[in-house]
């Protein structure tokens, strides 16, 4: 939705599934499957680094899915998660860990 309204390129990176089936993609970086629903490609499967959980990437606006998939690779170099991706989890567990400890807090 940001991307239509701001009318730049976007991209979707997701640690889960929400839809779909895909084939079981190779164990090394780079591997991929496309995420199908109704037999359509939704997405595809990404596995950022070799031996871990893939993730799941989708088209936003005016990006091919074929292009997200390059971006992603090109933003996990280290982590499973594009850095960006990585950065925004990070920030909302340490807040919500945050938020916990004030609202358990005795006073």
């Amino acid at each position: 939705m940001l991307g239509v309204t701001l009318d730049i390129p976007t991209i979707g990176c997701g640690k889960s599934k929400l839809l779909g089936e895909f084939k079981e993609l190779a164990k090394h970086r780079g591997s991929t499957s496309d995420l199908i629903d109704d037999n359509k490609i939704i997405g595809k499967v990404l596995r950022t680094q070799d031996n871990i959980k893939p993730v799941y990437v989708s088209i936003g606006h005016k990006v091919s899915l074929d292009t997200a998939v390059e971006w992603i690779l090109k933003l996990a170099s280290k982590y499973r998660l594009p850095e960006t991706t990585r950065q925004a989890d990070q920030l909302v567990n340490k807040t919500l860990k945050e938020h916990r400890e004030k609202t358990y807090e005795k006073p």
